[in-house]
């Protein structure tokens, strides 16, 4: 199994692409923290993990609220006895044409999206530290990089988190922590879910592998950099995008 003995956390790990990493981490032998903002589900998602036999735990948590994160990584540190990869999948949206955004939805995005990510990173460091390894993955978006009509917050972000991406891969590999991030492209999720049928098929369009990705891609792209196998990957950002924006 390619995360045997490993701990892990992944934020937003209720649902969507969280979830299909907490169960993809799970199959492959790692102690799951599944931290999430969400108690309820949260809490039912880690019960289905442990029922499979898995090593799971549900870890309440707001990722714009510093004092949430660094409990939580206590506890998981305490429950698991080390915390060997961390997951920044966390995010949220609050789209809105640069004319009509608010301050407050700007801020909202920031605070969860990027801020969170700085929050969760910093808060594991002194467990990766002293371990002498470990593996941080933060998740970017097509957005980040290209920009999107109508997300000024969020790929305000998600360039930002590019940025910390590398700056963290590089004062931190010496020290046997890689970074690397995730640009995911369009995947198809409960939010998707939500957008016409017609708008959909335009966006199938305009991808060449002639679909959306789906949770599973992401969680597979997430194992990838999580496990051994990308020892030497350290700063990149990987896109997961079906060839969108080639």
């Amino acid at each position: 199994m390619r995360l045997k003995d490993k701990a892990a956390i992944i934020t937003g790990a209720a649902n969507g692409i969280g979830f299909a990493a907490a169960q993809a981490f799970a199959r492959e032998g790692a102690a799951v923290a599944l931290a999430d903002f969400d108690a309820d589900l949260g809490a039912e998602r880690a019960r289905e993990l442990k029922e499979q036999g898995y090593r799971a735990q549900f870890f309440h948590v707001n990722v714009a609220d510093r004092e949430s994160i660094d409990q939580m990584a206590a506890a998981v540190k305490n429950t698991f006895g080390k915390i060997d990869i961390l997951i920044n999948n966390a995010g949220i949206t609050r789209d809105g044409m640069l004319s009509k955004l608010s301050a407050e939805d700007f801020q909202s995005v920031l605070d969860v999206n990027l801020t969170g990510v700085f929050h969760c990173t910093q808060a594991v460091l002194p467990y990766m530290l002293d371990q002498g390894k470990g593996k941080i993955i933060n998740t970017s978006s097509v957005s980040g990089v290209y920009g999107n009509i109508g997300q000024t917050n969020y790929a305000a972000t998600k360039a930002g988190v590019v940025g910390m991406t590398k700056t963290w891969a590089k004062e931190l590999g010496r020290k046997g922590i890689n970074v690397n991030a995730i640009a995911p492209g369009f995947i198809y999720t409960g939010m998707t879910a939500k957008v016409p049928e017609k708008i959909l098929e335009q966006m199938k369009r305009m991808i060449p592998l002639g679909r959306l990705g789906s949770p599973k891609d992401i969680a597979n792209a997430y194992l990838f950099l999580a496990s051994d196998e990308s020892d030497y990957v350290n700063g990149t950002v990987l896109h997961v995008d079906g060839g969108i924006m080639m």
